[in-house]
C-alpha cells in the first residue's frame, strides 16, 4: 500500500476505537492534515452506506508527534433517518491531541449552484513546484502539487492545484479524507504573505489552530483539484484563511476556514 493511502488506513481496536500507526520522523511534529484525514476516516467507519460527509469542525489543542500512533475515540451524537453526527477524539499516549465534530447527511433534491465552469489555469501546463515550504514526512512523492500565487498584501490569493499520483480505490470516504489531508498544507501561509512574509521563513511561530470544511460535492482525489486561499483578517497574533475547493470541472465541491497562530519570534 502506498504511504498516502496507508495513513487513512486504520485499524480496529475497539468499538468505535481505532488506531493509526505512526508514519513520520519521531520527535518531530505531526502535520495537522494527519488528524483531519484521519478523524474523518475514524467518523465514517461508524456510518452506513449511502449518507456522504457533509462538514468537520476540528480543534488542535496540542502538538502530535509524527513518529507516535494516534488512537481515535468516537463518540455517536446522533444518529437519524438522513443525517449522523459524530465526535471524534485523538489521543497519542493518553493526551489529547485534536476534538472533531463530523456530521453526515444522504443526498436530497434541493438547490444547486457553485459551478464556475472550469479552473482559472491548466494545471498541466505548470510547473511541478510541492508544497509552498519544507514538509518532511509527508509523501510528497504521492502528491503532485503546483503552486501560482497571485496579488499583494490583502489582494494576495494562492492558488494550489493537486492530485494523487497513486491509484485511488473508488471510496467517496477515502477520497475525502485525502482532499481533507492537504488542505492543511502550508494553508496557513495566507497569513503571513499578506505582510510580506511566509511560513517557510520561519519569521513567525505559525500553525493551524482549528478548521472546519464543508463538504458541497464528491471528491475525486486523483484527479486534479484547486486549492484556492485568500485571508481576511488577522490581529492578535492569530489570522483567518478562508479557502475553496474545486474540481477539475471548476465546481465547488467544498469550502473551508481555517484559523492559524502567527506570532512573531522573539
Amino acid at each position: 500500500m502506498s504511504a498516502l493511502l496507508d495513513l487513512m488506513n486504520l485499524v480496529d481496536v475497539d468499538q468505535d476505537s481505532f488506531r493509526a500507526t505512526g508514519h513520520g520522523p519521531a520527535g518531530k511534529r505531526a502535520f495537522g492534515g494527519q488528524f483531519l484525514g484521519q478523524s474523518m476516516a475514524a467518523a465514517g467507519r461508524t456510518i452506513p452506506a449511502g449518507l456522504w460527509p457533509t462538514s468537520l469542525h476540528l480543534q488542535f489543542l496540542r502538538g502530535g508527534d509524527s513518529g507516535a500512533a494516534v488512537d481515535y475515540a468516537v463518540e455517536r451524537l446522533y444518529d437519524g433517518r438522513t443525517a449522523m453526527t459524530r465526535r471524534v477524539l485523538a489521543r497519542q499516549d493518553g493526551r489529547l491531541i485534536t476534538a472533531a465534530t463530523v456530521s453526515f447527511a444522504a443526498p436530497l433534491p434541493g438547490p444547486s449552484h457553485g459551478e464556475r465552469g472550469g479552473l482559472p489555469e491548466d494545471p498541466a501546463t505548470l510547473e511541478r513546484t510541492g508544497p509552498a515550504g519544507p514538509a518532511p514526512g509527508l509523501p510528497l512523492d504521492e502528491l503532485d502539487i503546483r503552486i501560482t500565487d497571485s496579488g499583494v498584501g490583502t489582494d494576495f490569493t494562492r492558488r494550489m492545484y493537486w492530485r494523487a499520483t497513486v491509484p485511488v480505490a473508488d471510496d467517496a470516504l477515502l477520497h475525502t479524507c485525502l482532499a481533507l489531508f492537504v488542505t492543511d498544507v502550508y494553508l496557513i501561509d495566507p497569513v503571513l504573505r499578506v505582510h510580506g512574509h511566509a511560513m517557510s521563513d520561519r519569521s513567525h511561530r505559525s500553525g493551524t489552530t482549528d478548521a472546519s470544511i464543508w463538504f458541497h460535492r464528491p471528491v475525486h482525489a486523483d484527479a486534479w483539484n484547486l486549492l484556492e486561499s485568500r485571508s481576511p483578517a488577522a490581529a492578535r497574533g492569530r489570522g483567518v484563511v478562508t479557502a475553496q475547493l474545486l474540481s477539475a470541472d471548476g465546481a465547488v465541491y467544498a469550502t473551508a476556514v481555517h484559523e492559524g497562530m502567527a506570532v512573531v519570534r522573539e
